[in-house]
């Protein structure tokens, strides 16, 4: 499969016993392929997937998964951890389930670029599924260059990555100016979307997108198009809302604004979160 467009990395909703709400779940993948998103990730650090248990994953991937069916839409899965064998064992389970696996830079240890392509190298090879690079040094404690980028995104099962280094730096330009062959350089950061398009992003995987997801849409689609205008107009007004949802730890600010609007039957989180103050929330519901 190739990368391109929107996918929306979903939340997971709770009902008011604390248990997954998965027909709410189902109600915003839906929702979301419907709005125009390319496709959607479960399981990833929107998901609050640390906090769900075993059982709990696999309930959200199999609602996920039958969504995507459904529609004919990617679905791409967290998954894999600071060690190779676990995480590949993570991979082969998704054999069948997901189209691709969205794979964190390996967290906490720091094993240097050089660690980082090897422990690559190693997933590459024992994957079944193709994988997504999550490169997010602000949370691994690593960060992970333009030339290394490269040299994973050579290796054989790797399809792209996804950018969230807390801006757009010389590495993404960089990185974006010369990309490997079939590899898509997607924004992590709901903020910079616009920006990473106009310098020749493939799409984005944005959590902001779960709300106005036709103009996220729209947005990566004027790019494609070359309506600069129309693209920065939309992009200003996007990156406003999206500033706005991560005003507080993700996805609490979100999950207020979907409770808001009657999407999902709480606005829970789970400990180590705290539920999003009302005036965050109502911030973003006045951009709406």
């Amino acid at each position: 499969m190739t990368f391109s467009g929107v996918h929306v990395p979903l939340i997971t909703p709770f009902a008011a016993d604390g248990e997954v709400a998965l027909d709410a779940l189902e109600g915003l993948a839906r929702a979301a392929l419907d709005g125009g998103a390319a496709g959607l990730v479960a399981l990833g650090t929107t998901a609050e997937a640390a906090a769900l248990t075993e059982k709990e994953r696999r309930a959200v991937v199999e609602v996920c998964a039958r969504v995507c069916r459904e529609r004919r839409a990617p679905l791409t899965v967290g998954a894999g951890s600071g060690d190779p064998r676990s995480a590949a064992e993570e991979l082969r389970a998704l054999a069948g389930v997901a189209d691709a696996a969205l794979v964190t830079v390996p967290p906490f240890v720091r094993p240097g670029e050089a660690g980082v392509l090897a422990h690559f190298t190693e997933l590459s090879r024992r994957s079944p599924v193709p994988l997504l690079v999550y490169n997010i040094p602000y949370r691994t404690g690593q960060a992970v260059g333009a030339a290394t980028l490269r040299a994973i995104g050579a290796l054989p099962m790797v399809r792209g990555v996804k950018q969230a280094v807390g801006g757009v730096d010389a590495d993404t330009v960089a990185l974006l100016a010369d990309p490997p062959a079939d590899f898509a350089v997607l924004a992590g950061e709901d903020t910079f979307f616009s920006a990473l398009l106009a310098l020749g992003a493939a799409g984005g995987i944005l959590a902001a997108a779960h709300l106005r997801t036709a103009d996220f849409a729209a947005l990566a689609e004027a790019w494609r198009a070359g309506e600069t205008a129309r693209a920065r107009a939309l992009g200003h007004r996007l990156s406003a809302l999206a500033a706005a949802v991560f005003a507080e730890p993700n996805p609490t600010v979100l999950k207020g604004v979907l409770h808001a609007r009657g999407a999902i039957p709480t606005p829970a989180v789970r400990l180590p979160l705290l539920p999003a103050r009302r005036e965050p929330v109502e911030a973003v519901l006045a951009l709406l």
